[in-house]
């Protein structure tokens, strides 16, 4: 877990810049409400917004992100001022947070857009219950959100905007459908379920911390789509939780919210969160947690006691999540790992002819887009068979079939990016034996996708020319894909 989280690649150093610039961009937000007259409680809910504008917002574009980031307050406030309302009035505080959940999720239908106003709606609601927010805040609170989301966007999208640099990531779409066949539909049932669940029984076991199990039924349906991919990370939560839980024992208890070790604990928990987010919810999970514990010890309720009690919230709300997985509307993962290995492999078929065009001098063509696009899903097939390849999956031939697929769908990709290298080269001339190569890799392609024969790989040695020896490879790696994909109906790569 260490290795993978400090020795993962990070191509242009993006982790790096994220997790600097959300340090800085909190930093700056928390700073501006001080001046601004807000109290302590002010501070946090100030930083706690500017750490959502700046890890939610994830549109494609630059222009569309400040356009989302514009929007959250229009989501937020409305939702802050209802949990301050109705702070009394414990019946229809739950069903309205209920509500939010449902509707949270329910608006990820829409994107990356809906997805960033869904989470900022949710969590204003939560911050509201961490904070006792009541009425008579409303106006510190509204002008720290307001303050701390101007203050993340002049980070953002002014003092460092990086991505203005780089191309426009490919975004893919989630597997679609309507009604109870859209996946976004189902989860939005299953979430208000599961967090219907954690309500009713975290009030049981706390009638004050009762919020954080919901916070957990929350937190392990984002980004996940089947009831494997939910499983394992209801699993990391809790994992990341313990974690955090022990080191909070060794560090946040002792400091008894000592404000300047605090701080600088607090910011190097921030960059931890945002630069481990991508490659280890454990350990994003971890940062969270120590981060929580250090802003209750700010706010002077930090207690061992306290902090056993975090710990069996969150296991109450894995469990309301994993039932809801299991016994609501349930998503099975192999049918989205199916899905999302089939929009793979259609996208090598697509870099392959755009290569295959920009050797043969066509203008206009460039397979780029495509492989940025093919990036993209490998990393959605890696998340789908996540549940199949963790070290505490008993379905040991699922498992080593799982790693097939991931270790040949890596080699295609390989031998992508080697072929769009290639055709980048102004001096490759088209060959012959070009255009035959590539039909044979559609037709693979067409015959893993439409469940035909997929036609025999030649074999032989390696060509010489680097276009035919990537092609080749290519051809291989599918020709090998057929195998672990097309097994018998009781033994599928990604079971029920």
């Amino acid at each position: 877990m260490l290795k993978r989280v400090f020795m993962s690649p990070d191509p242009g150093r993006s982790r790096l810049r994220f997790a600097a610039r959300a340090v800085l961009g909190i930093g700056l937000a928390v700073v501006v409400c001080g001046l601004a007259g807000t109290s302590l409680v002010g501070a946090v809910i100030g930083g706690l917004a500017a750490l959502l504008a700046l890890f939610t917002v994830t549109d494609a574009t630059v222009r569309g992100q400040a356009v989302t980031t514009a929007l959250l307050p229009v989501a937020g406030l409305p939702v802050l001022t209802a949990a301050a309302v109705l702070h009394d009035h414990p019946v229809a505080r739950g069903l309205t947070f209920l509500a939010v959940v449902g509707a949270g999720v329910y608006a990820r239908r829409w994107g990356p857009r809906g997805h960033s106003l869904g989470v900022f709606a949710f969590m204003t609601f939560f911050i509201a219950q961490f904070l006792r927010a009541t009425t008579d805040r409303l106006p510190e609170m509204f002008a720290a959100v307001l303050l701390s989301v101007a203050a993340a966007a002049a980070v953002r999208f002014g003092l460092w905007c990086y991505e203005r640099r780089r191309p426009a990531p490919a975004v893919p779409a989630p597997p679609s459908g309507t009604g109870l066949a859209r996946i976004t539909t189902r989860q939005a049932v299953q979430a208000t379920a599961g967090a219907g669940f954690a309500l009713v029984v975290g009030q049981l076991v706390s009638g004050d911390r009762w919020y954080w199990a919901v916070g957990a039924t929350w937190w392990v349906f984002v980004n996940t789509t089947s009831r494997g991919e939910t499983l394992v990370r209801g699993f990391r939560r809790v994992l990341g939780t313990v974690l955090g839980i022990g080191l909070g024992f060794l560090i946040a208890v002792p400091l008894a919210g000592s404000a300047v070790p605090t701080a600088v604990l607090a910011a190097a928990c921030v960059f931890g969160i945002f630069y481990t987010a991508a490659v280890s919810y454990t350990w994003m999970m971890l940062c969270v947690t120590l981060l929580a514990e250090l802003l209750y010890g700010l706010l002077g309720v930090l207690s061992p006691g306290l902090l056993a009690l975090r710990l069996a919230e969150t296991g109450v709300g894995a469990l309301g999540a994993a039932l809801a997985v299991l016994l609501v509307l349930p998503v099975t993962t192999h049918a989205v790992t199916d899905a999302w290995i089939q929009r793979a492999l259609r996208c090598v078929h697509a870099c392959t002819a755009e290569a295959a065009a920009r050797l043969a001098g066509t203008d206009g063509a460039d397979p780029a887009p495509h492989v940025a696009e093919l990036e993209q899903l490998l990393g959605r097939v890696r998340l789908s068979v996540a549940p199949l390849v963790h070290p505490l999956s008993p379905m040991y031939g699922r498992r080593r079939r799982a790693r097939r697929v991931l270790a040949l769908l890596d080699d295609c990709a390989r031998e992508i990016r080697g072929l769009v290298s290639v055709a980048a080269d102004p001096e490759a001339s088209h060959d012959a034996r070009l255009a035959a190569a590539c039909w044979r890799v559609e037709s693979a392609v067409e015959a893993l996708t439409g469940g035909g024969a997929v036609p025999a790989h030649a074999g032989g040695p390696r060509a010489a020319e680097p276009a035919l020896a990537h092609l080749h490879g290519l051809e291989h790696a599918l020709t090998e894909l057929a195998a672990p994909l097309r097994v018998p109906s009781g033994s599928r790569l990604a079971g029920a």
